[in-house]
């Protein structure tokens, strides 16, 4: 490597700082701190895959083993497998957090080059004790290689690239799974010389992984002092502890381990559901696994497409949505499906009705990447820096409990009777439910999917000068007031969770005023009016601001009747001065929203002497172009309401 560690660490920081430093996600594949590390997980994937299926294919169809049947092969290498997560995980997290990721990097793609030369042995001598331990070998380095893959990212994408990377990452997990599958069974299939090129491309993917791996620029530990805890157990238990401090993070732990709870349910029925539903072959099963894995590849691409380049929760929802209507219609889709003689895939190609059946498997897949991806991606993002791998460790814990209960359900329901596609029926009512149920415990999701609706499918939004809101740390936003969905507007236009203090009799408002009770909007009355609720609205504000979060006031007092922007009232003062006692000086971010009024939103139709909002719905058509425009920060010290108001005009002026 021609650069020194120094100055590949610098590089990484000034690609880092760039919001705009690439054009899409695919641009990514042409700069030093993101292509080495694709290839070499690229790579990893692939190998593990590839020795996988080939090791099943050999102990099913090639070799006799009394102790192992082939009915047994496939759920031992799993359960080997997964083991290593459950064991090292912990251990994983904290080294990670510890050293240089680019240091681990390479110490697991050399630990993979040796279990590889060993695996090479087994295949040649066709020892199947010692494949297995490869196969739990290559588990522990897979449970290694986790944390790393995922705490780097966050240290070398910003927040506007960290959904594009954590999209290109799944595309490529994937992928790559398919390739090492296709390309285990080819090669193992060969007669005589099967055994040899497997044990070949094993440790040839391994080296190429290794080179790719040199070429990672550096990632300094973010905790270099932490003290190991070598216990897993102790280990584990405080990591899933550490998770819990945030529940938002937590929560989307969870969340993500029941995307692969019910991925592992369809995955694991592939090859049954393919002989005994679809009577198809092999190479059916094989197909079907070929759609799950292009449908991921292209959802977890889409969403930053669909996410305006930010970390976009609000698709969480639309993936979830998906996952359930289309793992019901699965069901649906085979119960007309006639009996027939086992075919290949172009007889299988040839009737309409399977059509259905792969579309409903494909978008399935691809609901579940768009699912998953703002879920990384926000983990990533929320997580303490230095807690980073510890907290993707012990996601990767509960990912391996999940898919260890998704086995033994799916198994406890076959085992009473239930057809396979009875089976994928009821995953799908229980992704709905346990959506659901996610969506009110945590209704960041739920309101940012609102927001996300509203602005691709109500409105054309676009936001400038977004940079102006600050990533982390406390702020307080100054917008005008047009319509009843600004705030919704303002939700969309931010990665961060924002708190609204808005005019209390907003909340009596249909449906707006649930979802603004959901989000936990501050509720502000005049003094005169209800002095409780003004005290109380005060007070809140403060504690947002001590916590170091976003809050958001419309200085108005209320929403505007005739579309002109009015004078600002002192509440800002107060919560400034309230900051201050509390030893904040926090920016004031001054923001104008544009061409909302006369949209069914704001307050122009005119019924009994009154200006009221949300009487035509189509008065302005679908789609029509409305704007954010936020403005450079202004000290607490210079703020006044005069100020405030001029820089919002302003905005309004400019757009």
């Amino acid at each position: 490597m021609n650069s020194t560690p120094a100055g590949e660490a610098t590089a990484v920081t000034e690609l880092h700082s760039h919001p705009d430093s690439h054009p899409n996600q695919f641009a990514l594949l042409g700069q030093r701190r993101f292509a080495p590390f694709f290839w070499t997980q690229f790579a990893g994937a692939g190998n593990d895959n590839l020795f996988k299926f080939a090791f099943t294919v050999m102990v099913t169809y090639q070799l006799s083993v009394s102790w192992l049947p082939p009915s047994m092969a496939g759920l031992v290498i799993g359960a080997l497998f997964t083991l290593p997560y459950l064991l090292f995980s912990a251990t994983s997290g904290q080294l990670t957090d510890k050293w240089d990721k680019t240091r681990m990097f390479r110490l697991v793609k050399n630990l993979e080059i040796v279990i590889m030369l060993i695996a090479a042995w087994g295949f040649i001598q066709a020892n199947v004790p010692v494949l297995l331990l490869c196969v739990f070998l290559m588990g522990l380095h897979s449970t290694l290689f986790g944390p790393v893959k995922f705490a780097y990212l966050p240290q070398v994408l910003n927040d506007r690239e960290l959904t594009g990377g954590n999209g290109m990452v799944e595309m490529g997990t994937f992928v790559a799974i398919l390739l090492g599958q296709v390309a285990g069974g080819l090669l193992i299939a060969v007669p005589q010389v099967g055994h040899m090129q497997v044990a070949m491309a094993c440790v040839a993917i391994a080296v190429v992984g290794r080179i790719c791996a040199q070429f990672i620029p550096h990632a300094p530990a973010t905790d270099p002092g932490l003290v190991i805890n070598w216990n897993p157990f102790t280990e584990t238990w405080r990591n899933l502890q550490l998770a819990r401090q945030q529940p938002v993070v937590f929560r989307s732990l969870l969340g993500i381990s029941w995307m692969w709870f019910f991925g592992a349910v369809f995955l694991s029925q592939f090859p049954s559901f393919a002989k005994e539903v679809l009577h198809g072959d092999e190479h059916v099963a094989s197909l079907l696994l070929v759609i799950f894995s292009v449908g991921i590849g292209i959802g977890s691409l889409l969403c930053e497409v669909f996410s305006r380049r930010q970390v976009e929760i609000g698709l969480v929802p639309l993936g979830a949505i998906g996952m359930s209507v289309f793992a019901i219609d699965l069901y649906f889709a085979t119960r007309a499906l006639p009996a027939s003689e086992l075919m290949g895939v172009g007889a299988f190609f040839a009737q309409t009705k399977h059509w259905r059946v792969m579309f409903d498997l494909g978008m399935l897949a691809l609901s579940a990447g768009i699912y998953s991806v703002p879920m990384y991606a926000l983990i990533q993002m929320r997580s303490q820096p230095t807690h980073r791998a510890r907290i993707i460790a012990a996601n990767n814990i509960l990912n391996a409990l999940f898919m260890i209960a998704s086995a033994v359900l799916a198994g406890a329901l076959l085992a009473a009777g239930c057809s396979i596609p009875q089976v994928f029926l009821i995953t799908g009512i229980a992704n709905a439910i346990v959506a659901l149920y996610v969506f009110l415990l945590v209704p960041e999701y739920l309101l940012r999917f609102v927001a996300w609706v509203i602005t691709h499918f109500v409105y054309r939004f676009k936001v400038r000068g977004d940079e102006h809101i600050p990533r982390d740390g406390a702020a307080v936003l100054v917008c005008n007031h047009v319509s009843f969905v600004d705030a919704i507007l303002l939700m969309a236009a931010s990665p961060r969770p924002i708190h609204f203090v808005m005019d209390h009799r907003i909340f009596q408002a249909p449906v707006l005023g649930w979802l603004f009770k959901l989000a936990k909007a501050i509720p502000i009355a005049p003094h005169k009016e209800d002095p409780a609720t003004y005290e109380a609205a005060f007070a809140r504000a403060a504690e947002v601001l001590r916590e170091g979060d976003l809050l958001a006031i419309f200085p108005e007092g209320g929403i505007t009747f005739d579309g002109q922007l009015q004078p600002f009232k002192g509440g800002i003062m107060k919560i400034l001065e309230r900051a201050r006692d509390d030893g904040l000086n926090v920016p004031v971010i001054p923001m104008g929203l544009t061409n909302l009024w006369g949209s069914y939103f704001s307050r122009i139709e005119v019924r009994a002497g009154k200006n009221v909002a949300m009487v035509k719905p189509l008065r302005r058509g679908l789609f029509n172009r409305v704007g954010l425009e936020a403005g450079m920060p202004v000290s607490a010290f210079e703020a006044t309401p005069g100020l405030l108001q001029q820089r919002v005009a302003d905005l309004l002026h400019k757009s």
